[in-house]
């Protein structure tokens, strides 16, 4: 939990800043799950899975445009990751 605060206050001294960097990066490793997903047969579950991937990299993105509290788009972020990162997880294996 203190390192979660810690990266907290972080990026809301630096929301401008770290705001940009975070949109281009967690949007290009959403392009990667989504290059992952395509890679293979597009079942129920992939489309289920593109949707997820879609709808939190969009949820993030509008965080920052609609210029939401710090706390609120900094989870979106986080959500956003680690939702990339497991669906790019399951479609390599």
């Amino acid at each position: 939990m203190k390192l979660y605060k810690n990266y907290l206050n972080e990026y809301e001294k630096g929301l401008m800043g770290y705001s940009t960097i975070a949109i281009i990066g967690q949007s290009c490793l959403g392009s990667i799950a989504v290059m992952f997903l395509f890679m293979n047969d597009m079942s129920g579950l992939q489309s289920f899975q593109l949707f997820l991937v879609t709808i939190c990299c969009l949820f993030y993105n509008g965080a920052i445009l609609s210029q939401q509290k710090a706390k609120i788009s900094f989870n979106l972020l986080i959500i956003s990751i680690v939702v990339s990162l497991l669906v790019i997880a399951i479609n390599l294996i």
